[in-house]
């Protein structure tokens, strides 16, 4: 075999471990073996490597850890272990333990010395890092190379996904000072269901009702929300209430949307080459997605010109499409698409645009991470139609805030208006019926 894996093998049984670990800390024990591993090894090999060759080479020094550490474990168990270290050697690294970890929502990367994650809301730092910038290079590579796009100093900033659609944004040398900066919102392995996150309080039973049926009734909705508010958790989990016969088309910058449908055409935006050449944006996605015969049209986010075109669609006969948005409010929502309409330069009044938004979108959601850092469905909002050149907003149910608790989480309940949706009656004429008592003005 050629070239050395692992470096200093003789020395192994003189090394002290960074850390000791309590029998009850397994995930803990993982990250200390693994650090102790990339001490010992050579990385650069690490993308040549076959995975059974390294899970050979990892025998003697994860045995040497297990004595030093006066760790006992079968034969079974020890081929288990080493077969997992090998896979995250050959995966993502030190942070491999840290994605497999269901409770991390959000893994964020300031340079290769420091990793914070995120845990019910609330930012952690780890213990984890990586050898040096180099290797922490190297794991960005390996993420954009595997969809086909590239990082460098003529391109410092990239959207990217991982293998399970969680989503990757990375920014490197001269535009991060501190060096490369990795942000990393996992998705989770199995998808929400809306009966999920009724039991995680995000929303309530009569909200999952309302917004499930609408869903079935093509009922054209935005979802709104800040940055980690729980908009594409939310999408993801109200598109199961899509009928199965139909043909969806799904348009992301990076595929991230884990939808559950037989029938799904999946596209993604391509950034253009270094000649700057080659580009596909949304908006050339959601020209050509009309072409294909839609049911539906599914846009991750719309953050420009392609708002237009999703209007158009909206408008066309693919009713119930579905899009997500950044905005603080459903009043602000729809004022940002208005703004992003303008942006494609179509020689049409504020007014024209204002009537195409109302015709087009029926239901906006809006989601939001509040200062306890739980993710909630804050208000359900129906575009009622114009009024005085204006977009009507009229709100079916909302969370109502009361207080903070002793343990500092926000007190509050879901609230039903009184005001009963409009697509009620359509949607029931092609048999999706909600009950009427879910509106009745009180806790929803």
């Amino acid at each position: 075999m050629t070239g050395r894996f692992l470096m200093g093998l003789d020395s192994l049984h003189n090394t002290t471990p960074q850390s000791r670990s309590t029998p009850h800390s397994g995930m803990t024990e993982r990250i200390n073996l693994h650090r102790f591993l990339l001490d010992k090894i050579n990385l650069a090999r690490l993308e040549t490597i076959d995975l059974e060759t390294l899970r050979q080479e990892l025998t003697a020094p994860v045995r040497a850890y297990l004595r030093e550490n006066r760790l006992v474990l079968n034969a079974d168990e020890l081929t288990l272990l080493i077969s997992d270290v090998a896979d995250e050697l050959i995966g993502f690294g030190p942070i491999e333990p840290l994605l497999k970890d269901d409770s991390i929502s959000d893994i964020l990367i300031l340079g290769h010395g420091t990793i914070y994650v995120e845990r019910g809301g609330k930012l952690y730092l780890t213990g984890v890092h990586f050898a040096d910038e180099a290797h922490l290079m190297r794991v960005v590579n390996k993420i954009v190379s595997r969809i086909g796009r590239r990082v460098d100093e003529s391109a410092p900033l990239v959207d990217a996904r991982l293998p399970d659609g969680s989503r990757v944004n990375v920014a490197i040398r001269p535009i991060a000072i501190d060096g490369p900066q990795v942000s990393i919102r996992k998705f989770a392995r199995h998808p929400y269901r809306v009966e999920t996150l009724v039991e995680f309080g995000s929303l309530s039973r009569a909200m999952a009702d309302l917004l499930t049926h609408a869903i079935e009734g093509k009922v054209s909705t935005v979802i709104s929300g800040g940055t980690g508010s729980g908009k594409t958790t939310l999408l993801n989990a109200l598109s199961t209430a899509i009928p199965f016969d139909e043909r969806l088309v799904t348009i992301e910058d990076a595929a991230e949307l884990q939808l559950q449908q037989p029938h799904v055409v999946r596209m993604e935006t391509r950034p253009a080459s270094l000649e700057g050449r080659n580009e596909i944006s949304q908006r050339d996605l959601v020209r050509n997605a009309l072409r294909m015969r839609p049911d539906r049209i599914i846009v991750g986010e719309v953050r420009g010109a392609e708002a237009f075109d999703m209007l158009q669609a909206m408008n066309t006969g693919h009713d119930g499409s579905m899009t997500t948005v950044h905005a603080n409010t459903p009043r602000d929502a729809i004022a940002r698409i208005e703004q992003m309409v303008g942006m494609a330069g179509m020689p049409m009044t504020a007014s024209a645009i204002r009537e195409q938004v109302a015709s087009a979108i029926h239901l906006v959601v809006q989601t939001a991470r509040l200062r306890d850092g739980v993710r909630r469905v804050t208000a359900i909002s129906e575009i009622a139609g114009m009024q005085d050149g204006a977009v009507t907003l009229r709100d079916i149910m909302v969370f109502k805030t009361e207080g903070v608790d002793m343990d500092g989480l926000i007190v509050g309940h879901f609230h039903a208006t009184g005001a009963v949706p409009d697509f009620v009656s359509r949607i029931a004429s092609i048999g999706v019926k909600l009950d009427p008592a879910i509106f009745r003005a009180g806790p929803a």
